[in-house]
C-alpha cells in the first residue's frame, strides 16, 4: 500500500465484488441491494435471554443458516475483499494507511471489534480488515469474516461525525455477526429446491417458475427487512459499548432521509424507511443508555473531509483530507 497520501484518488470508478449490494435497493447507505452471501457472513451466538444481560433484544438463530458453511462463505469473501482492494489500489483509489481518514476508521473499528465476541464466537479469529475506497458513492459494508469497507463519498457528502461512522460500521458488522448471509443463502437453497421439485411434480414450465421466481423474492422482502432492523440495533449497542453516541443514529438517519430522494415505498422495500428507523432506534435508546454511560470515550475526535464544490477527474486529497 503507498505511504503517498497525496497519491490517494476520490472519483475512481470501482467495481464492487461479486454479490456485495447487488442492483435494486435504493437506500441510501445501501446505494444497492443486500441479497448475496458476500456481503455479510459468519456464525453468530444465538439469542441471549433479555434477562441475562443488558442492551438490546433480537430474535434466535434460523435453521436455514445451518445449511451453508460459514468458513466457505468467509474464504470467498477474502479472496473479493483482496480482488477488490487490489483494483483499487491500482486505481490510486485505495486510501494508504497514514490517511487522516484511513486513521480515523481504523480507530473506530478498534474499539468496536472487541465488542463483536459476544454476538459471535468466530469473530475473535476473523482478520479484521478496514479500507477507505476513493469513490463517490454513498456506501459502506462488511464482508464474512471482518472485512469492513468505506466509500470516500459517504464520509464526505454526509458529513459523517465519529458518531455515525460507528453506527454505520456497526450495522454493518452486524449483519456479519448476525449471519444473515448464511441465513439469506440457506433460504435462498432451500425455496430453490422446493421450486424445482414443485416444477417436476407438476410440469410447470418456464413461465410458472418464472413466477415462483418471483414469489420466492417478494417472500425474502420481509426477511430483508428484519435483516435490517436486527443490524441497527445491533449495531447501536456495539457503537454504545465503545463509547460512541448511540443517538447518533437518529442524525444519521436523518441525513440519509435527506439523501434518499427518489426512494421506493417502504412495503416493496428490503430496507425499513428512514423514518421508521429513526423511530425504532429511538424506541431503544434507553436499553444502550447505560452502556454509553459507563463506557469509556474516545479520547481523540476526528473529523469529516470537508466539502468542495465539485469532483475533479483524477483529483488527490491531501493529508487533511482536501483536494489538491
Amino acid at each position: 500500500m503507498s505511504s503517498n497520501r497525496s497519491d490517494f484518488r476520490i472519483d475512481a470508478d470501482l467495481t464492487l465484488p461479486e454479490g456485495v449490494h447487488a442492483s435494486g435497493c435504493r437506500c441510501p447507505l445501501h446505494g444497492r441491494r443486500l441479497f448475496s452471501a458476500l456481503v455479510v457472513g459468519g456464525a453468530a451466538l444465538g439469542a441471549v435471554p433479555a434477562w441475562a444481560r443488558e442492551g438490546v433484544e433480537v430474535g434466535g438463530r434460523s435453521q436455514f443458516a445451518k445449511l451453508v458453511p460459514a468458513e466457505e462463505i468467509e474464504a470467498a469473501a477474502s479472496q473479493q475483499y483482496l480482488q477488490m482492494t487490489q483494483e483499487a489500489k491500482q486505481k490510486k483509489a485505495l486510501a494508504p494507511n497514514n490517511h487522516p481518514q484511513q486513521i480515523r476508521l481504523t480507530s473506530i473499528a478498534q474499539r468496536l471489534i472487541p465488542y463483536t465476541y459476544e454476538w459471535n464466537p468466530r469473530a475473535r479469529d476473523w482478520k479484521w480488515q478496514v479500507s477507505l475506497l476513493g469513490s463517490q458513492e454513498l456506501n459502506a459494508f462488511c464482508m464474512p469474516g471482518g472485512k469492513i469497507a468505506f466509500y470516500w463519498g459517504i464520509l464526505q457528502k454526509l458529513q459523517l461525525s465519529d458518531d455515525e461512522v460507528a453506527m454505520i460500521m456497526g450495522h454493518e458488522m452486524a449483519h456479519a455477526l448476525r449471519e444473515h448471509a448464511r441465513e439469506r443463502m440457506g433460504k435462498q437453497y432451500a425455496t430453490q429446491g422446493a421450486i424445482e421439485i414443485g416444477a417436476a411434480l407438476f410440469g410447470i414450465g418456464n413461465v410458472g417458475r418464472s413466477l415462483a421466481g418471483m414469489g420466492s423474492q417478494l417472500l425474502s422482502l420481509k426477511f430483508g427487512r428484519q435483516d435490517e432492523s436486527e443490524a441497527d440495533l445491533v449495531g447501536m449497542e456495539l457503537a454504545a459499548r465503545a463509547g460512541y453516541n448511540p443517538a447518533a443514529g437518529v442524525t444519521l438517519w436523518k441525513k440519509m432521509q435527506s439523501a434518499a430522494k427518489g426512494a421506493p415505498p417502504e412495503f416493496l422495500s428490503t430496507h425499513p424507511s428512514s423514518s421508521t428507523r429513526i423511530s425504532e432506534i429511538e424506541a431503544n435508546l434507553p436499553k444502550v443508555k447505560g452502556l454509553y454511560a459507563r463506557a469509556d470515550k474516545p479520547a481523540q475526535r476526528y473529523s469529516a473531509p470537508p466539502l468542495r464544490a465539485g469532483a475533479t477527474p483524477g483529483a488527490t486529497v491531501d493529508e487533511g483530507g482536501g483536494e489538491n
